[in-house]
């Protein structure tokens, strides 16, 4: 299982507590935001809420695959969450992402190797490998808009 704890490690790096790659990891900066400035729009660009529901929804339908179940999300149902109006439900948002994040971890680092390069559900969605990958990939592209969304929020209220 070396190749899964591999992945598992690249996972923690930059959902819950790295540093080595973007010097931040998903964890810190969400929870170094009030729901306030989570919420704030900056122009045209998504909000760090819907940024990090829409990583949490990826992670939770592959999750939900890992452990059995159908392959149940769909792009377009990606960034469609209810709205966050309080602390608590900014608070309950990143304990969920925290929650999910470990166990997908988890998940992963419990993947014998061999399955790492079995079909991902059908064919046209390549291996498990790629998937993970393609899984860290998304993260890393989507913790770099929350890092600048987060300068831009509160640059504009100091």
């Amino acid at each position: 299982m070396e190749r899964s704890i591999n992945l598992s490690n690249r996972l923690e790096e930059v959902l819950l507590n790295g540093h080595w790659i973007a010097n931040t990891n998903y964890k810190t900066l969400i929870e170094s935001v009030t729901w306030e400035q989570a919420t704030q729009k900056m122009g045209t660009l998504n909000t760090i809420v819907a940024l990090t529901y829409h990583v949490h929804y990826y992670l939770a339908g592959l999750l939900n695959v890992y452990q059995g179940g159908e392959l149940e999300i769909r792009d377009k149902y990606s960034f469609d969450f209810s709205p966050i109006t309080s602390e608590i439900e900014w608070k309950n948002m990143i304990q969920e992402f925290v929650a999910t994040s470990k166990a997908f971890i988890e998940a992963v680092a419990q993947m014998p190797d061999a399955k790492l390069d079995e079909p991902f559900v059908e064919e046209k969605y390549g291996n498990y490998l790629r998937n993970i990958e393609g899984t860290i990939e998304h993260c890393y592209y989507h913790l770099g808009q929350v890092s600048l969304i987060r300068k831009m929020v509160l640059e504009n209220n100091p």
